[in-house]
């Protein structure tokens, strides 16, 4: 996939507000983005505007793939289309669980409907090289914007004050990405901007020992990050930062063995009291082509910027989720796009969670049913399994979009409403920072909003919280991380279709709680030692 430098130029303009001009930039459409050598060179870095422009990339590239000048993917092996971060998240949290199905028998992505994924899986390898790369264009800026070269290079004292906040942000999307690392394959390299640049292989950490390097950072980027609220929208803030502490938190015992809820309360306590607010919107207003402006902005504290006009990557991020969940009868002009992809459904047991399929006692059960059978007989036939309409590209009016090939949606990474769901998860795990009768009131905040009954302290338990969680957040890239959490992702104590390769279900093997570390990272650097049971 080739992406105009003008499109690029255009999307950092947008995601970071940028009123100059990039030197850079001419009119000529074929004019194609700097590669990365570029980018990170010295001779780059002479011009003031370069560190927001480097800052740029990293946050463009959780929504596109390949950027790079040359029109290759930025990784070698995955084209631009399967190498966006957002859209292999999407694969690996959600295709993996209750909540979605894809009909596409693309290489070994049916596996991951069915649990049987190898170290040969090329989009668990894919996942584990964009988070990599991330993490390598976080250390490259890091390393150059040390003091000593930006008063080498002259760099004034209001561009170094500038400059050191776009660090903090850096080292926080850094963070993000050893989050999903440590989640998803355990036991991985850290590698910061003390490293040297060049060939050597990075030694393999514990679980335990990324946990305590991403706490280590986050905590310490609350002096260093803008207040909440007070940054440019599509960029992150302390509050950020709070939240995937609050996340890690959540799911200690999974990553180290030590349960830590009561720091769970305090920080979605933290989070809560901020500044940004629950959105008094209706429930589709998050997931609409406005949601950058509707109200849906208020509650969203890390979102992953779309824009039709600004962002060329047709396969990528939000592109892909609305394409992709479209088929069968569906009229994918009401759902405000080109067409469907016939690929993405959620099975039968996901849509159990909710009182109807008509959104009508609970406005989050957004299921597209006509022509769609609810059991999933055939994998490969998108007309098996309920269509999912949560996400749309249309403004919350009913009023187009700027295209339809490419959506202006833009994708919830985190909102105050988990936050209000994690409290109450940790109040109900015995949190002594954490009250039955606040955490009722956020959950009667959050179903009041979705038009559902609202509940009291006897319904609050674990499998409630398991299940608000889903029909809250579905689709948002959540499901995998909580069902393991609660101890049904593998096992038997929670069955789906084609859970383990058959129609009906069946219990998968709990060491597939973890992904097997990619057969070529293995071979890239033969030192890494590969997880038990793969």
């Amino acid at each position: 996939m080739k992406i105009s430098f003008k499109y690029i130029s255009y999307f950092f303009l947008f995601i970071l507000g940028i009123s100059m001009t990039l030197t850079s930039c001419t009119d000529d459409l074929n004019v194609t983005p700097k590669d990365d050598d570029e980018f990170l060179s010295e001779t780059f870095f002479q011009d003031p505007a370069s560190y927001k422009q480097v800052l740029a990339k990293l946050y463009a590239g959780l929504y596109v793939g390949g950027n790079d000048g040359d029109g290759q993917a930025d990784i070698a092996g995955l084209s631009g289309d399967f190498s966006s971060y957002l859209r292999l998240l999407f694969v690996t949290q959600e295709f993996t669980t209750d909540e979605a199905i894809i009909a596409w028998a693309d290489g070994t992505l049916p596996t991951l409907n069915t649990q049987t994924w190898s170290p040969q899986n090329e989009f668990l390898y894919g996942t584990y090289s964009r988070a990599s790369y991330h993490i390598s264009l976080a250390n490259e800026f890091l390393r150059q914007t040390t003091d000593e070269k930006l008063t080498a290079r002259g760099v004034d004292a209001n561009l170094k004050t500038e400059i050191a906040t776009f660090r903090a942000e850096a080292r926080f999307l850094r963070a993000f990405s050893y989050v999903n690392l440590m989640d998803l394959f355990g036991n991985v390299p850290i590698t910061t901007e003390a490293d040297p640049v060049g060939f050597f292989y990075p030694v393999q950490k514990s679980r335990a020992e990324v946990f305590a390097f991403v706490e280590s950072e986050l905590k310490d980027l609350d002096s260093s990050l803008p207040n909440a609220r007070s940054n440019e929208y599509g960029r992150i803030d302390k509050v950020a930062a709070k939240f995937l502490l609050a996340q890690i938190y959540l799911n200690s015992k999974v990553y180290t063995g030590t349960e830590r809820n009561n720091e769970v309360g305090t920080l979605c306590t933290e989070i809560i009291n901020s500044g940004y607010t629950f959105a008094n919107v209706p429930y589709a207003y998050l997931f609409s082509a406005d949601n950058d402006k509707n109200g849906a902005q208020n509650e969203v504290i890390f979102p992953i910027v779309s824009d039709g006009n600004a962002i060329r990557a047709t396969g990528g991020g939000m592109s892909f989720i609305l394409h992709a969940s479209i088929g069968g009868s569906m009229d994918a002009a009401s759902r405000g796009m080109d067409g469907g992809w016939q690929g993405i459904r959620t099975r039968k047991e996901f849509v159990a969670l909710f009182p109807d399929v008509t959104a009508t006692a609970d406005k989050r059960g957004t299921f597209y049913t006509d022509g769609q059978s609810l059991d999933i007989n055939n994998v490969g036939t998108f007309t098996d399994g309920y269509a999912v309409t949560k996400y749309i590209n249309k403004k919350s009016d009913g009023s187009p979009a700027q295209r339809t090939d490419i959506p202006d949606t833009d994708f919830p990474v985190f909102r105050i409403s988990d936050a209000y769901l994690m409290y109450a998860e940790a109040a109900v795990r015995g949190a002594s920072t954490a009250n039955i009768g606040t955490a009722v009131g956020y959950i009667n905040q959050i179903r009041t909003r979705a038009q559902a009954s609202t509940i009291s302290a006897a319904n609050l338990n674990l499998d409630f919280i398991l299940a608000e969680r889903g029909r809250e957040l579905f689709w948002e890239c959540h499901r995998r991380t909580d069902l393991i959490r609660f101890g049904k992702f593998t096992g038997g104590s929670k069955i789906w279709q084609w859970k383990g390769g058959t129609m009906s279900g069946t219990a998968t093997e709990s060491y597939r709680d973890l992904m097997p570390i990619p057969a070529k990272t293995i071979q890239a650097n033969p030192t890494l030692k590969q997880n038990p049971g793969y």
